[in-house]
């Protein structure tokens, strides 16, 4: 993929301790696959504004505004990674929310660790990290959900999901993708 702007930056941000070890991983894979630098910087240094007491539960979306308000000026996009268990209103939880063609998106390792025991497999974790990552990043750039279940971009309800589809975009969503970036490099002066 090629970039738009070369002074725009996609940031990723750990919300919560023992979650920056994945930011380099997770930066490689976004830097080759949607073609902008990654940054790590701090952003938020507590997420307790967006807590529900009654749900023992984070609002994503409050969280992703208060994100997308943070973000430095040549932040095209900001991926944050917490531990912390995320919710919208109408599901039970999420594995991570993006403000769909937006600049924020945030996933979580709390329900991405299902099936792995402690301190057992960090390689799966990992790579269920990285799947969410780069699905909720293409949401900022106005992907949608793709019917095809081996596609990133599949939405997934159960942890299986997660761990049936590839690491890489299908045919359509590549297209999709390759599209916004060319319409963003037009606008870019």
């Amino acid at each position: 993929m090629k970039p738009g702007k070369a002074s725009s930056i996609i940031v990723l941000t750990s919300i919560s301790d023992g979650q920056e070890s994945y930011l380099e991983s997770v930066g490689l894979e976004i830097s080759r696959l949607f073609g902008y630098p990654t940054v790590a910087m701090p952003l938020l240094d507590s997420i307790d504004f967006a807590y529900n007491t009654q749900r023992d539960q984070y609002h994503s979306t409050a969280i992703l505004t208060r994100l997308a308000e943070l973000a430095p000026p040549d932040a095209l996009k900001i991926l944050a990674v917490t531990d912390r268990d995320l919710y919208i209103p109408i599901l039970t939880h999420v594995y991570g929310e993006a403000q769909l063609g937006g600049r924020a998106c945030i996933v979580s390792t709390h329900r991405l660790n299902e099936g792995i025991s402690a301190g057992g497999d960090p390689e799966r974790l990992r790579c269920r990290l990285m799947k969410e990552a780069v699905h909720e990043l293409g949401h900022t750039f106005n992907l949608k959900h793709c019917p095809e279940t081996r596609c990133i971009m599949h939405y997934c309800r159960k942890i299986e999901h997660v761990d049936r589809k590839s690491q890489a975009f299908c045919r359509y969503c590549r297209v999709l993708l390759q599209d916004e970036l060319d319409r963003m490099a037009e606008e870019t002066p």
